[in-house]
């Protein structure tokens, strides 16, 4: 076969085995989650909040809002009772921990979206950029579907309005009434339990034969816990571990503690119940405990706790075990760790006040200096082709071997960003912006705009503190693409021309082709196609200068779109179709196809669309082979347009309907557009 791009030049073609085949459906299966954590053991004390759940239910109502103070269990409630009816919910169940209280900060809702509709079957990086795009895809997939939703520890209505499907049932929980959803939900308070309650938690804890055999000494130490299940829970798993320690032996140990504490009724019994359980682990485990509240949030696994320590990893399995065991660490299904933000403040308080502030300092560098070296060897897997400027990249400075690049970044996400937060909030700028050129790959693939905004804008700060003119001009870059993705032109511009100007300072190639890149994109983006053009060339220059044959055929296609647009077709097909033939001799199939593309299109602009057809086949090809749905969409969109100024009305009906099943598939909003030029071919 030869490759077609003007009607005259032949060359090799990019042969399809040379890349790894996926398979590709025009309509994606549908897809069941069920993301429900595991129901408690447990629930005692809550038959009024739970017939008023019922009764909601059956009324045909829709959100539920369990509020109350920190460790009443909420979200032990919510578990219990979605888990007693997800059989009427057999579409699937979501779940989101909006870490209201995480050091990290609330979770924000376009990065929830994102992954509830990868849970619903979105390929990730078909998921749409903005927010907007996102609720509405995650409406679209929901419609009329009987699925449950469980958003824990809210902090705000604004965060969970966008979160709502559009249809079944969804149960929020929240320390706030979150009154901006009062006329939307049904809530329910949950306060302390009463002293009988309390005691048959115990009970059920611990064994109804010891408080039965106890009575006095189990309402003393339900009494202790202040009603608080978070409180009980912690009681009964330091009891079920010594079943021969009698009830009123611990009552007046833990007594004896509350003595020493002169708080607040809510803050003795949590501090004295959390005190007695941590004087009891084994060292390892209470320095694990105390690193767990020095972690910066967003949970973590027992891989971090290995290196920073040092310790084996029998050891450490040992000690999270005894945490487990204490009630003091939960676990997910990830096999990562969390603890409740009240453990948390008390793991802080205990590292502060057991270790020297050197070394609570040390531990906490280590542990975000941990997360950049993952962070580095994730994203040299994810995006393997870019230069880069940190370090990390070239000293592997940890040799952990990281094989699932892309779900670690996507499992670890919240706490990257926690420890880059936590980086920029005990000033270490060397790590911020090292940090903020490792997360590229991620942010590509994913597209959390907003958070990646706030993110690079602190990395800009941490360069310019740490006087690194280049990694200054790479983080502008990277803050300027986010803004002319979001259609804020005049930001980019403004970004990148400070990034130019520092890498002519610097004398540094590659962070001028870059800049210059990223101004076309904005120009051609805000309608100034002479200026996208001379910047596309120039960057073309800079990259043949450095010897880099694929940038300056991105660039070539570039600049041969914004020639098709300015109607200067001659010069058009020239960069065209160089950039098509350095795309097949470096065998970029997908770079390649959609050059043939524009090739094809241009065919069109000259009034000669029939000979365009043969390279939209070629294209066509390529893409399924390749298997990528979202450029099989384009040519198929391209291809629909081209028949219809050919006349093949049938055949372009033909492509353009399957190019909008893939993308209502996927819920792009494109599906939209596509319809809409049906719909002008059947008026016609």
């Amino acid at each position: 076969m030869t490759n077609r791009l003007d009607g005259t030049v032949t060359g090799p073609v990019v042969q399809a085995g040379s890349v790894q085949s996926l398979h590709v459906y025009t309509r994606r299966a549908v897809v069941t989650p069920a993301q429900l954590p595991p129901p408690p053991p447990v629930v005692a004390g809550r038959a009024r909040e739970l017939a008023g759940l019922d009764a909601y239910r059956s009324s045909a109502g829709r959100l539920v809002i369990l509020t109350g103070p920190a460790g009443t269990g909420k979200t032990t409630l919510a578990l219990h009772w979605l888990h007693r009816v997800r059989d009427e919910y057999p579409d699937g169940q979501l779940h989101a921990d909006l870490a209201a209280f995480d050091p990290v900060g609330p979770a924000t809702p376009d990065t929830v979206l994102h992954q509830f509709l990868t849970a619903l079957g979105v390929p990730a990086d078909e998921v749409p950029e903005t927010r907007e795009e996102r609720e509405a895809a995650y409406r679209s997939l929901t419609a009329g579907r009987d699925i449950a939703v469980l958003l824990d520890n809210a902090v705000s209505a604004a965060q969970v309005r966008p979160l709502l499907p559009a249809a079944g049932i969804v149960v929020v929980t929240s320390r706030w009434r979150l009154a901006g959803l009062a006329n939307e939900g049904q809530y329910v308070e949950l306060g302390p339990l009463a002293p009988e309650d309390s005691t048959e938690v115990l009970a059920q804890l611990v064994g109804r034969e010891r408080v039965e055999a106890e009575p006095e000494a189990a309402r003393s130490l339900a009494g202790m816990c202040g009603g608080l299940p978070l409180a009980l829970a912690v009681v009964g798993a330091r009891l079920r571990t010594r079943p021969r320690r009698g009830l009123q032996r611990e009552a007046a140990s833990l007594g004896r503690r509350f003595a020493l504490l002169r708080l607040s009724t809510e803050e003795v019994s949590l501090d004295g119940v959390f005190d007695a359980s941590v004087v009891r682990l084994s060292e390892p485990a209470r320095h694990l405990y105390r690193l767990a509240g020095l972690h910066p949030g967003g949970g973590f696994d027992a891989d971090v706790l290995t290196d920073v320590t040092e310790a084996e990893p029998e050891e450490i399995d040992d000690a999270l075990e005894e945490l487990l065991d204490a009630n003091l660490l939960s676990e997910d299904e990830h096999g990562r760790f969390r603890c409740h933000d009240l453990v948390r403040a008390h793991a802080a308080a205990r590292a502060e006040q057991d270790l020297p502030p050197e070394r609570c300092e040390a531990l906490r560098r280590a542990i975000v200096e941990w997360y950049l070296a993952m962070t580095v060897k994730a994203d040299a897997v994810v995006h393997p082709h870019r230069w880069r400027l940190s370090r990390y990249y070239t000293e592997d400075p940890l040799p952990r071997p990281i094989e699932d690049a892309g779900d670690w970044l996507v499992r670890e996400q919240a706490a990257v960003r926690g420890a880059l937060l936590e980086a920029a909030r005990r000033g270490w700028p060397d790590l911020v912006w090292q940090f903020c050129e490792a997360l590229w790959g991620h942010f590509l693939h994913h597209r959390h705009y907003q958070d990646w905004i706030e993110l690079q804008r602190l990395g800009v700060a941490a360069a310019e503190q740490c006087g690194n003119r280049l990694a200054e001009a790479r983080i502008r870059s990277q803050l300027g693409f986010a803004y002319a993705k979001l259609g804020r032109y005049r930001e980019a511009t403004a970004e990148n021309e400070l990034a130019l100007r520092l890498g002519r300072v610097e004398k540094h190639d590659l962070t001028m082709a870059t800049a210059l890149s990223q101004l076309g994109r904005a120009a051609r983006g805000s309608g100034d196609l002479p200026a996208a053009l001379d910047y596309f060339r120039d960057a073309a220059g800079v990259q043949a200068r450095m010897g880099v044959p694929r940038g300056v055929a991105l660039c070539r296609r570039r600049a041969g779109e914004v020639l098709t647009d300015l109607g200067r077709l001659d010069e058009a097909a020239a960069e065209l179709t160089a950039a098509a033939r350095s795309m097949a001799e470096l065998d970029d199939p997908i770079q390649y196809a959609r050059t043939l593309t524009a090739l094809g299109a241009l065919h069109a602009c000259r009034g000669r669309p029939e000979e365009g057809l043969p390279l939209m086949r070629e294209a066509l090809a390529m893409t399924r082979e390749v298997g990528s749905p979202h450029y099989v969409a384009e040519v198929l969109f391209a291809f629909g347009e081209l028949e219809i100024t050919c006349g093949r009305g049938d055949s372009a009906r033909e492509h353009l309907t399957e190019a909008r099943e893939i993308y209502e598939s996927s819920a792009d909003p494109r599906a939209g557009q596509v319809a809409a030029r049906l719909a002008e071919i059947h008026q016609a």
